[in-house]
């Protein structure tokens, strides 16, 4: 079906897996528009109450009963065939269409859209993005995949021409994107259950760039070899930045004990301004760079940009600083790829700390086994690695790898690597080693946060 948010308000939409972080803001943007919405989720959360509370309603359970007098049913590339609602949308002919998609017929209703694409840092750029454009009372409309104190929560309802979301590559869903300006934070190796390899991750990178208009802008980043390619053959405008590399530079970069950036912005040999930031690591000084070059595009003053960045202290679950207990800090990051594994450990090396102990979990045995030896070696800067059981997802256990082979690997490249198989275990293990001083870091997508949760308790 065609849908129009402006002309559409007399039909009903239905999301399945509505309390999901990208699920809900859409639904939010729905009845901010004043659309009757339904949805449906596993369980209850915080998130399906507050769209409970702005008029939504909220089915706990997936059931064919929950399609009640429904025009559109929404569903992610998550959700399987045989969903009783997919099914019964199908059989009665009530239209389907994917979240990306969706996303894409909202955003065509706004000018200046900002889609943050990446195999890193997505969430950290958007959220940003949201600070700087906040900042100049742009009045923006916002979708982020995790939760931004800033906007209490992951979606915010402007009323401007501004929008600002992330742009998963997953299944190639960003295709469906109408980006006025489009932003490349960096290409790896990824969702290789999906991708052939990098080569077919970076031409679908490569059609993202096509979707941006001539008299729109690329924000890339010149310090990766990939996206630079991209940025060579684009034919819209196209804003580099880079540590090394890019118009846009960071020079004087000097980092505090919480291992925080402050530097020099340049562009050529031109300073334009001085930042210091409030979350930690070097590539959070890239993040801001790329930011710079957004607040430059709209044409924003310095001081928003300034005041912008420098309020950002981090989405929750990006090095997020979860509390602290006879001395040993519990820090929480969503990293679940071999290179921000990495970024993450070097972030900690920068902080004041003991030793750092890392609790980490694999997410998705796709993941873990066609990244197996780049997760072999990404764990040098931890002083130990406590590595849990796979995170399943979305998948099912075939044997193709474990936790086990891995830490295996791991400590055949020297790395001191123990195995557990619970969150209990993992405590009770952690609990013997940790003294004052030391640094405790929750490493992964799945629920491996609820380690330092159950310690700081």
């Amino acid at each position: 079906m065609s849908f129009d948010l402006l002309n559409d308000k007399h039909k009903k939409v239905h999301f399945i897996g509505i309390g999901g972080v990208s699920m809900s803001g859409l639904a939010a943007v729905l009845l901010n528009n004043g659309y009757k919405v339904s949805g449906s989720d596993s369980k209850e959360s915080e998130i399906t109450d507050r769209l409970k509370a702005k008029g939504a309603e909220i089915y706990i359970g997936h059931s064919a009963n929950n399609l009640n007098n429904v025009d559109l049913v929404v569903y992610t590339a998550a959700i399987p065939s045989d969903n009783p609602e997919i099914v019964k949308a199908t059989s009665d002919n009530i239209a389907l269409m994917d979240r990306a998609e969706f996303l894409g017929r909202i955003m065509k209703g706004h000018k200046y859209n900002v889609a943050v694409a990446g195999t890193h840092g997505k969430t950290t750029c958007t959220s940003m993005v949201s600070h700087i454009t906040l900042s100049a009372n742009l009045d923006p409309t916002i979708l982020v995949g995790g939760d931004l104190d800033l906007i209490n929560g992951n979606f915010r309802i402007g009323n401007s021409e501004y929008f600002v979301t992330e742009a998963c590559e997953y299944k190639a869903s960003f295709l469906k994107f109408y980006p006025y300006v489009g932003m490349i934070l960096n290409i790896d190796a990824d969702h290789l259950d999906y991708y052939r390899d990098i080569n077919h991750i970076q031409e679908t990178f490569e059609k993202f760039v096509d979707l941006i208009p001539n008299d729109g802008y690329l924000v890339g980043n010149a310090d990766d070899v990939r996206v630079s390619e991209i940025m060579s053959k684009a034919k819209c405008n196209v804003l580099s930045y880079g540590i090394d590399n890019g118009i846009i530079r960071a020079k004087n970069i000097t980092y505090d004990r919480r291992g925080c950036g402050t530097f020099d912005v340049y562009r050529g040999e031109d300073k334009l301004l001085s930042l210091s930031l409030n979350v930690p690591g070097k590539h959070n000084v890239s993040n801001a760079l790329s930011t710079v070059c957004v607040g430059i595009i709209f044409n924003l003053s310095y001081d928003a940009i300034i005041d912008g960045l420098q309020a950002f202290k981090g989405a929750h679950k990006r090095y997020e600083f979860k509390g602290n207990k006879n001395g040993v800090a519990v820090v929480d990051d969503y990293a679940h790829h071999p290179v921000e594994i990495k970024a993450t450990l070097s972030t900690a090396k920068k902080t004041d700390h003991k030793n750092i102990y890392c609790i980490f979990q694999p997410h998705t045995y796709t993941r873990t086994k066609t990244l197996f030896n780049e997760f072999s070696e990404a764990f040098y800067d931890c002083d130990e690695l406590i590595l849990m059981d796979i995170y399943a997802a979305r998948e099912k256990d075939t044997g193709i790898v474990s936790s086990d082979e891995l830490g295996d690997a791991i400590r055949s490249h020297g790395v001191k690597c123990t195995n557990v198989h619970s969150h209990e275990e993992a405590l009770n293990y952690v609990k013997t080693k940790v003294k004052d001083g030391d640094l405790l870091l929750t490493v992964g997508a799945g629920d491996v946060v609820k380690v330092g949760e159950m310690f700081l308790k």
